[in-house]
């Protein structure tokens, strides 16, 4: 059984299980990204793709999956989402597109790795930005937008590297010379913000840095396009 999602459709699963006359052995469920940006989900893995999540279904062997009604939901929201976003001058499309797919606008989702509610904060993050109540939306969203303004002040606006950031946190960003991290699931995670988010993200500005390394006692010039992440340098192109 395989059921297909359109991704910019605000995306949430209600599984219903039938039991069998005996305990059948546990049922699975997996999901992943199709080649469009659909979600997909079905009874049975697809061969060389990692799923985004994978759902057990005890004492089950059969199992209908539903599609809930979000669009009323991400409605519910919206008008808090523009007062931050405005408020913190962040494009209104990139945090609708953020809480997209880190809840499906669930203001009481909540990770196997500690993420909370509608723009799944991690206890770290909500304690930063003094969050008493992870799971107001009203609390939730004014420290998530915040706390992406802030990154992307740290990546002068380059909303590809705050996003990367945003799921993998930015040491994963730095520690890759401020790129993406080669992690599929943050890779997957920017490109689906890219595709739901009305437009491309902004492209990284072009910059230059001139290095000064010690080799063998003496100095040696070298440029790069990756910031580097110790030592002196001079930036010589871009902002």
């Amino acid at each position: 059984m395989l059921i297909r999602f359109h991704a910019q459709a605000a995306i949430a699963a209600v599984f219903l299980v039938y039991l069998g006359m005996a305990a059948p052995a546990q049922a699975q469920i997996y999901t992943w990204r199709d080649g469009n940006g659909n979600l997909v989900l079905s009874s049975r893995p697809q061969a060389g793709t990692t799923p985004l999540r994978v759902y057990a279904v005890p004492k089950t062997n059969a199992i209908r999956a539903t599609r809930s009604v979000a669009a009323a939901r991400s409605r519910l929201y919206d008008d808090l989402l523009v007062e931050h976003a405005r408020r913190n001058d962040v494009r209104v499309d990139l945090v609708r597109a953020v809480v997209q797919v880190e809840s499906a606008y669930n203001p009481l989702a909540h990770s196997s790795k500690g993420a909370m509610g509608l723009m799944q904060l991690m206890p770290a993050t909500a304690q930063e930005f003094s969050v008493s109540n992870p799971y107001d939306p009203e609390d939730n969203v004014r420290a998530g937008v915040a706390y992406l303004r802030q990154l992307l002040d740290r990546y002068q606006n380059d909303e590809q590297l705050a996003l990367a950031a945003y799921n993998a946190g930015p040491g994963a960003v730095d520690k890759h010379g401020q790129n993406i991290p080669p992690y599929r699931e943050t890779q997957n995670y920017v490109a689906q913000i890219n595709q739901i988010a009305k437009g491309p993200v902004q492209p990284r500005d072009h910059r230059i840095y001139k290095v000064t390394d010690l080799v063998d006692g003496r100095l040696v010039v070298r440029y790069t396009d990756q910031k580097p992440s110790s030592g002196p340098y001079q930036l010589v192109v871009g902002r």
